[in-house]
């Protein structure tokens, strides 16, 4: 058990107190032992060294209750969509009648109580950021969230949305874990959207759980957005994935208050397919964090990472990317690119790109840049009638679709497009 020297601490163990006995009591007890050794991580902590995470949980917000109300959720594409509101799945807000054959969906919370071997196998199995903190806690408090499996050879044509949001007034504590399962050939668009539909400063903790089985297909989007100052959002992806599986990653960050995102990917086939990709836009105080390890276990396995962010007012940027090669991962093809774009003299961008290459035979690299705008390209737009703040706007969308150029999905494509200029509108009408 943890030993009670904060508030915070108390609070969380109260909160596992409350949780132990809600399903999978084992995998429960294993993330909060491993949980209860690490602690809240704080700046000395390697892959926490730009998030003071532990003062910002200081004052652990109350667990989320259920809520039962029939709210109009806001929709800005046309996807089928499974909402997690406040911590609890809601089938009722939910289109499960919707969705095509050979997709088979319920709560987590039902198949944590039910015990089903393959889910159980599934979560357990997550252990690539088992040394990770957050994750631990979020495995120990789970509350609820979505299980989503794909029969083998199934391609989904239309977009399924992972809508998890928070509503209540006051702020809270969420702690939900989605898992997806795509079988043999399996193919599949996911959406996952991360937002709130209150002013309250909310205190998210989500993990999804991703797992592709031989040559499986999913192309992942991911937008966090809303919060406020004090708000506290981590939002982590587990991928694993088996021979010739490919994954293609593309999210979105923006809003105010602490953001992580982190990734967690685990090559464990041959030949398996790796892209992770986003844009930050940053605003006010919004401290955004993107952290990543992509782990290649097996050879011929191929990885990139292209990562963008725009900083303005007093806003910061993270972004820590590891590639490990472990032995006997051979022919394995790496590239990771950080750029940030200052717009501030008061932003700030954090960039430290790792690679751990235990094999001999392979092609890895990585980068990482810092700066301002051109200002030879602005000068150029400005001479042609352009307005300084309009001519900005359009080196700063060029600069952050170069983020999204691997989405095929043309609706979704423009979606996140859209998103971006929105930001840059506000950026122009201050």
């Amino acid at each position: 058990m943890i030993k009670l020297a904060s508030e915070a601490d108390a609070t969380l163990s109260s909160f596992y107190e409350e949780m132990r006995d809600k399903g999978a009591p084992r995998l429960r007890a294993a993330a909060w032992a491993a949980f209860s050794e690490l602690g809240l991580p704080n700046r000395r902590v390697e892959s926490w060294h730009y998030t003071d995470f532990k003062t910002a949980m200081s004052k652990p917000a109350p667990l989320a209750t259920a809520s039962h109300a029939a709210l109009a959720l806001p929709r800005a594409h046309d996807s089928l969509r499974l909402v997690t509101l406040d911590g609890v799945f809601r089938p009722d807000l939910s289109d499960i009648a919707r969705l095509p054959d050979g997709v088979a969906v319920k709560s987590l919370r039902d198949a944590l109580t039910q015990g089903e071997p393959h889910v159980m196998s599934a979560l357990a199995g997550a252990d690539i950021g088992a040394q990770d903190p957050i994750l631990a806690l979020n495995a120990a408090l789970m509350q609820d969230g979505v299980v989503i499996q794909i029969a083998p050879g199934v391609r989904i044509e239309r977009a399924i949305e992972l809508a998890t949001f928070t509503s209540a007034e006051a702020a809270q504590s969420t702690y939900t874990r989605a898992l997806v399962m795509l079988g043999e050939g399996a193919q599949a668009t996911l959406i996952e959207t991360l937002g709130a539909l209150s002013a309250a400063p909310a205190q998210d903790n989500g993990a999804l759980v991703i797992r592709l089985a031989p040559n499986a297909r999913v192309d992942l989007v991911t937008h966090l957005s809303g919060g406020v100052d004090r708000a506290i959002r981590v939002a982590s992806l587990l991928a694993h994935l088996e021979a010739n599986a490919t994954i293609n990653s593309i999210a979105l960050i923006e809003g105010e208050g602490l953001h992580r995102r982190q990734i967690f990917a685990r090559l464990d086939g041959e030949k398996a397919s790796a892209v992770f990709s986003g844009a930050t836009l940053g605003r006010g105080l919004l401290h955004a964090d993107t952290t990543l390890i992509v782990d290649h276990a097996k050879p011929s396995g191929q990885s990139r990472e292209v990562f963008r962010n725009i900083l303005d007012d007093q806003s910061v940027g993270v972004f820590q990317g590891k590639v490990i090669v472990r032995p006997g991962a051979q022919k394995t093809d790496g590239a990771m690119q950080s750029k940030a774009l200052l717009l501030s003299d008061q932003a700030t961008m954090n960039n430290k790109p790792e690679l751990e290459i235990f094999a001999d035979d392979v092609q890895c690299g990585h980068g990482a840049t810092c700066g301002r705008l051109d200002k030879d390209q602005l000068f150029y737009l400005c001479a042609r009638g352009l307005p300084r703040r309009e001519a900005e706007a359009l080196l700063i969308e060029g600069f952050a679709n170069e983020a999204m150029a691997t989405l095929e999905d043309e609706q979704l494509k423009t979606f996140l497009s859209e998103r971006v200029s929105a930001w840059l509108s506000r950026r122009i009408s201050r």
